[in-house]
């Protein structure tokens, strides 16, 4: 099996998940939806550069190796590209699941506005 074949099992769950979570989006206010966007953009950012450093710094000192036979042969430095997909399906599940399991302060707390 593949490192990409992997991926998939996993990517197919967390778009699952993500496809959901946007339905439920959809019947928030504009604003809202727009800083889940947001929010969404800056995380996948900086977690896409992290992953990146860190990765590649892992993979240089030894600290982790790939079957050859195994990865695609794209690579971002050194590390191959389906490492990021770990990455990004952290980025967008975490945040789907937070949003599909809030719930209003009023439901929370008993009161009643």
């Amino acid at each position: 099996m593949t490192y990409w074949a992997l991926n998939l099992v996993f990517l197919a769950v967390v778009l699952a998940v993500v496809v959901v979570a946007f339905v439920v989006v959809r019947r928030r206010p504009t604003d809202a939806r727009r800083g889940v966007m947001a929010a969404f953009g800056v995380t996948l950012g900086v977690l896409l550069v992290l992953t990146a450093v860190f990765d590649n710094v892992m993979i240089a000192i030894g600290l982790v190796g790939y079957d050859e036979a195994r990865i695609s042969g794209a690579f971002v430095g050194i590390a191959p590209l389906e490492d990021f997909a770990y990455a990004l399906a952290a980025v967008f599940l975490l945040p789907s699941l937070w949003l599909l399991l809030d719930r209003p302060r009023a439901a929370l707390t008993g009161d009643r506005e």
